[in-house]
């Protein structure tokens, strides 16, 4: 996932071209193709005999009309834009007919991303309701249909956001990190950020080279958690086949500082009482397990409410 590109005075969002140029030359030289965001709605369920990588953008930012478009378009490099509405063609964003250029091309896929990209999470929900109509009313004028894959705001959303997004959606993305594979909850599909601080060619050599490491059940699948539950117990339960579990390492910034998490295994079933509670505004837990020589990885993020 990336956001803005040579925009160097916003360093926690942006990428530099020529390192974004690297990236995307390592993907090809390691023998990976770039997924078509066409394909992947279609083929989501079907197990794959080869890792793909897509790539993703969100928020429509002008730099990525001019720094990295040209570079995609020039190399036939795949992607999804998702665009919030409300900010486009205001000071830094893209306009209507850029996006609609990057919706004309063969590469270019549109996805829909809220109309305010506000904290959706903290709107009661009739207010998140209709902040997503109102995009979607916006997208059906200015291209003539409403986008099918949704990417929530800073990647946070509660049981009621997913549920919904769940009936007027065919897939949903988050911004918690992880490799997708068929057993995730197409309604919360991971997404590794890309950055300056994450974005380093040794870091990103490994993240398109992890595994997923799957699992039957992730809870709570409430992921908004306030003073009543917080700090929640996550409990996920893994597949039998899978070998060399208790080998897995997780870690969590619970109490505001990372650290490696206590687990408790029952079986194939991992549960993790966090130390303390999760501070405002997010709450992050990574698990890695070296499955003899593969390294597979997932992440969850909750959202945490303000007192």
């Amino acid at each position: 996932m990336y956001h803005r590109f040579n925009e160097n005075k916003y360093p926690s969002t942006n990428i530099k071209m020529d390192i974004f140029i690297q990236q995307m030359n390592l993907i090809k030289n390691l023998g990976y193709n770039f997924y078509d965001p066409k394909l992947f709605i279609n083929e989501y369920k079907k197990p794959k005999d080869k890792k793909k990588i897509l790539i993703t953008i969100d928020d429509g930012f002008k730099s990525f009309y001019n720094e990295a478009w040209p570079y995609l378009r020039d190399n036939n490099i795949p992607f999804i834009l998702f665009v919030s509405t409300e900010p486009v063609g205001k000071r830094g964003y893209m306009t209507w007919d850029e996006i609609r250029e990057i919706d004309n091309s063969d590469i270019g896929f549109i996805g829909h991303h809220s109309h305010t990209h506000e904290y959706l999470i903290d709107m009661s929900e009739q207010a998140f309701v209709n902040d997503i109509e109102t995009a979607s009313e916006i997208f059906k004028e200015k291209l003539g249909y409403v986008p099918s894959i949704f990417s929530y705001p800073f990647g946070e959303y509660s049981l009621y956001m997913k549920k919904y997004i769940s009936k007027n959606f065919e897939i949903g993305f988050g911004q918690h990190s992880g490799i997708i594979d068929i057993n995730k909850d197409k309604y919360e599909l991971p997404r590794f950020p890309i950055n300056e601080k994450y974005g380093e060619l040794k870091r990103f050599k490994s993240i398109i080279n992890y595994h997923p490491l799957e699992y039957k059940i992730l809870k709570p699948e409430e992921k908004k958690i306030d003073d009543k539950n917080n700090p929640p117990t996550l409990t996920v339960e893994f597949f039998d086949e899978q070998k060399n579990i208790k080998d897995i390492n997780c870690y969590s910034n619970d109490g505001g500082n990372w650290k490696k998490s206590e687990l408790k295994f029952e079986e194939s079933t991992l549960k993790i009482e966090f130390q303390k509670p999760f501070l405002p505004r997010r709450g992050r837990v990574n698990c890695s397990l070296n499955d003899n020589g593969k390294w597979r990885w997932f992440g969850t993020q909750f959202t945490v409410k303000k007192n």
